[in-house]
């Protein structure tokens, strides 16, 4: 089925999305992440007042942390967006959870980001969950811009910090700033495009942009005495091995821009808030699976990448989260979903700032938008106007946590069954079936533990249901096809499950159970990522 597309000037939408900028945030918990955002969000003039994390006593609380668990824990666990303008420049923000237990999450946002920002804590380097993350992005070969953080605070010397990059991640990193003064004695920043010194001054509410203050060498020399020393012979050693930026190995993720700065106290974000308006990529065609890229003027084509229901508690609704690949979208409009072959109008659709939204009337490549009521949409689908499309699907995680879960009040077994199947369409979690008709204890699967802890949370604030949940011993989940599946059935090391979507799945108890499958059954399909 085809809806004919709306007639524009191509030069209109084309030039719309040069304008754009889609990244995301990734980063281990505690990096700074959340306080980054704000800040970004402060300097390009989204907010007037940056928020806090766990914010109290009148502090305004975080923007990208909307849902109450997140506020109470001090953690992001859902991904977020925030579209601003600054200058002449749509900025999409594209928050992500920092916990590698939400890396699904991370996985689905990052295919709709064009670049992330991955933020690294001075002390920490690259810890374990940022690495998974980093694999992440990897796997996507989206451009990655590096910002060390905290750098006013203890920690490592910023050319151990380059080789720290360079030995865990295999990146190759160039520093666009350079820091002056050791770790916890910071005295600013160089900008090595063009020489000058943003010095640090801490105030009792932080450095601002407007308080840097911009000095020559010759200034920073008298003022710096030593610190200002050791950070010329740094440069010129920096200047005599690393070269210009190579923008070919930046635009696959083979190499990395890097930023000094210290979130908390406002330095430094301001030259990334810049960097990213010259170094993060616009929108691009994007690759479809059965056919070329889709041009960016072709008629209207997006995907969604997310699904969240009741960010409005008083409506109970459902928000589909749109990533714009081509064309111009008018709000009502209809598309074709490619999954279901139906037409969808998208009637009400907005803008939207964390949990804060506002109608949008048109949007363009590389925009979000959030489709209200978007009850028969599901994370991947295709929607298109004119010729047809569909886009790759978005891949999930092989699930590493299992347990079984019970309904405490059997007067609301609708509402528990409904409960379930929401948060596995939104891919908070995976529900699994031994039966695929009907299952009184299903299993919840997910990459980590804290996603059953946020589905307990939801089970019973949004849907009103009680629930208990029992540790259950399988370690490892595959994907499988139908012949796999017969094969599975009958074997002692393996059961065979059905996520609600269909898709069949083998559960293994341990990594002994694995391989004893794999080397007695070599011909049966066991996929770690599992396509929506």
């Amino acid at each position: 089925m085809t809806i004919d597309a709306p007639a524009h000037p191509l030069s209109t939408v084309a030039a719309e999305a040069a304008r754009r900028r889609t990244f995301a945030i990734i980063s281990h918990p505690d990096a700074g992440k959340t306080t980054l955002t704000e800040k970004l969000l402060l300097y390009g003039g989204a907010v007037g007042e940056a928020g806090t994390v766990g914010a109290g006593n009148g502090r305004r609380a975080a923007t990208s942390d909307w849902m109450e668990i997140e506020r109470r824990r001090g953690i992001s666990v859902t991904s977020t967006v925030l579209r601003f303008e600054h200058g002449d420049t749509v900025l999409n923000l594209l928050d992500t959870p920092g916990h590698r237990d939400f890396s699904e999450d991370t996985l689905r946002v990052l295919a709709a980001a064009d670049c992330a920002v991955m933020l690294l804590d001075a002390a920490k380097g690259v810890e374990r969950q940022t690495l998974r993350l980093f694999e992440v992005a990897r796997a996507r070969r989206i451009p990655l811009i590096t910002f060390v953080n905290k750098y006013d605070k203890p920690g490592m010397d910023p050319l151990a910090m380059l080789d720290h990059i360079e030995q865990v991640l295999d990146l190759a990193p160039y520093p666009i700033t350079w820091p002056v003064g050791i770790p916890g004695d910071f005295r600013g920043v160089v900008d090595r495009r063009d020489g000058a010194f943003h010095r640090f001054t801490r105030t009792a509410r932080g450095a601002t942009r407007a308080g840097d203050e911009v000095l020559t060498a010759d200034e920073a020399r008298e003022r710096e005495g030593d610190a200002w020393t050791v950070a010329e012979e740094e440069l010129e050693l920096l200047d005599a091995v690393t070269g210009d930026l190579d923008l070919e190995a930046y635009a696959t993720g083979a190499a990395t821009p890097v930023f000094f700065g210290s979130a908390v106290s406002n330095f430094g974000v301001g030259l990334l808030l810049d960097a990213l308006l010259e170094l993060a990529p616009s929108a691009q065609p994007r690759p479809t699976v059965d056919g070329p890229q889709r041009d960016l003027d072709a008629p209207f084509a997006g995907f969604v990448f997310k699904v969240q229901a009741n960010m409005d508690r008083r409506h109970r609704d459902r928000v589909a989260f749109l990533r714009v690949c081509s064309g111009r979208f008018e709000r009502g409009m209809k598309a074709v979903n490619a999954r279901t072959g139906r037409p969808f109008t998208m009637a009400y659709a907005h803008e939207v700032f964390g949990d804060e939204r506002a109608s949008i009337d048109e949007a363009f490549p590389g925009d979000v938008v959030g489709v209200v009521n978007a009850a028969e949409l599901r994370v991947g689908d295709t929607l298109y106007a004119g010729d047809p499309a569909r886009f790759p699907p978005i891949p999930s995680l092989a699930p590493e946590h299992f347990v079984t879960v019970s309904n405490l009040d059997t007067t609301r077994r609708k509402h528990f069954q409904r409960g379930l199947d929401q948060l596995a369409e939104e891919g908070v979690i995976h529900l699994l079936r031994r039966d695929p008709v009907a299952d009184p204890t299903p299993i919840l699967a997910g990459v980590g533990p804290l996603q059953f802890e946020v589905a307990v949370e939801r089970l019973r604030t949004e849907f009103g249901v009680p629930v208990r949940v029992d540790h259950a011993n399988w370690s490892h989940a595959r994907r499988t096809d139908a012949a796999g599946a017969e094969v599975v059935r009958t074997s002692r090391w393996a059961e065979l499950v059905y996520r609600s979507d269909g898709m069949l799945l083998a559960l293994f108890a341990g990594d002994f159970a694995l391989d004893r499958f794999e080397r007695d059954h070599p011909d049966v399909l066991l996929d770690r990522l599992l396509d929506r």
